[in-house]
């Protein structure tokens, strides 16, 4: 990870959930990058809701939420994103669209899984929710 990343465990240390969540995206974003995505904005928001990550590969926008889980966390990430998700997240990603005038072009909804545990990190990318 990134020498900035440390900055942001420090700046939120009392909030695990949300250290840990944080960390998940950055990991989430390098694997893309690795898979030859490029990452083109991370945490937007607006009154939807919010994209973790927003990506394009090749010819295509990928919208990427993310769902990082330790050892101690039962559920697998996927389970996380239900129906109402689901909803709330088309809702964005149409906004997001919205304001960049993008129409007529492919889009896809992916949710990547991270596992930290033990000091080892495990991705499962989910393609093509909707």
């Amino acid at each position: 990870m990134g020498g900035n990343f440390f900055g942001i465990l420090t700046a939120m240390s009392n909030r695990p959930n949300h250290v840990l969540g944080k960390y998940g995206e950055l990991a989430a974003a390098e694997y893309l990058v690795r898979q030859g995505y490029e990452i083109v904005e991370r945490n937007w928001h607006c009154q939807q809701g919010e994209l973790d990550l927003v990506a394009k590969e090749r010819d295509q926008w990928v919208f990427v939420e993310v769902k990082t889980r330790s050892s101690k966390t039962a559920d697998v990430g996927f389970e996380a994103v239900d129906q109402l998700k689901l909803q709330k997240l088309r809702r964005t990603i149409a906004r997001w669209c919205e304001l960049r005038q993008i129409s007529s072009v492919k889009l896809r909804l992916d949710v990547i899984s991270v596992f930290v545990s033990s000091g080892t990190v495990r991705f499962e990318h989910l393609k093509q929710v909707f």
